[in-house]
């Protein structure tokens, strides 16, 4: 790696290059989304780390204070990695970044560092490079999500996810969409579930999740941002296709 730059956004750059997620697609509500709710999480300590090879983005590590993630866990005092994105693999982007990370997260004196993985889905990062990089499986939940940690003491309190998915997802009988807009790309899940909806005739409950509190009492998955139920069911928690919406609602029908 050559002139490799590892440069926090701050909100004066959001105002001026943005993020890095779904730029291609600066004008999409999904983006818009995405740059606003950043705008307001780096009140509470978020950092956005983007990393420039040659005056090129190639990759971002987003992470914050565990009393601020947006994923179902509870890690006192823990730093939280919510997303970690590379545009090449095999050059040490992705290591780099996390690097980045343990070090933020030691100065501030954490316990360690957590993060959220799922081999069936790209919406969150992949375990291997993180069992690369020292971190630990320590826990699973429902629907293959996966819990590895970095603790930086020798017997720190370890994190742990709750447990009553089953109960949470009890509460939803009707079609609804919970969600957060952590992601840039719920935005477009939404709009597919509407349509597929729309075309089997149902309503479509939408809940925006507005803090911590909500997010650990209502989410039925680790994730976190978003979900989608109906009749007390998990049908996705990342994007479906219209096609998809409507061939797993019809399952349940």
């Amino acid at each position: 790696m050559t002139d490799i730059q590892l440069i926090q956004t701050d909100k004066r750059m959001l105002e001026g290059i943005g993020s890095f997620c779904l730029r291609s697609k600066k004008k999409s509500p999904g983006y818009i989304n995405k740059n606003k709710w950043l705008h307001d999480r780096f009140e509470e300590g978020l950092r956005y780390i983007q990393l420039i090879d040659n005056k090129k983005q190639v990759g971002f590590i987003e992470y914050t204070d565990s009393e601020h993630s947006s994923r179902v866990v509870h890690a006192d005092n823990y730093s939280v990695i919510h997303c970690l994105w590379v545009s090449e693999t095999g050059k040490g982007y992705g290591s780099e970044l996390i690097n980045k990370c343990l070090q933020d997260a030691k100065q501030q004196g954490k316990h360690g560092v957590v993060v959220v993985t799922n081999p069936s889905t790209s919406w969150t990062p992949s375990k291997e490079i993180f069992l690369n990089n020292g971190f630990t499986l320590i826990e699973e939940a429902p629907y293959q999500f996966e819990l590895l940690v970095y603790p930086f003491e020798k017997s720190p309190i370890l994190p742990y996810f709750p447990t009553n998915w089953e109960e949470r997802l009890k509460k939803y009988n009707n079609l609804t969409v919970l969600r957060s807009f952590q992601c840039p790309f719920v935005d477009v899940a939404t709009e597919n579930i509407k349509e597929g909806a729309k075309k089997l005739g149902l309503e479509v409950t939408i809940i925006n999740i507005k803090s911590r509190e909500e997010l650990m009492e209502l989410s039925p998955t680790p994730y976190g941002i978003f979900s989608l139920i109906y009749k007390g069911k998990l049908i996705s928690f990342h994007r479906l296709t219209v096609h998809s919406v409507t061939k797993r609602i019809m399952e349940l029908l």
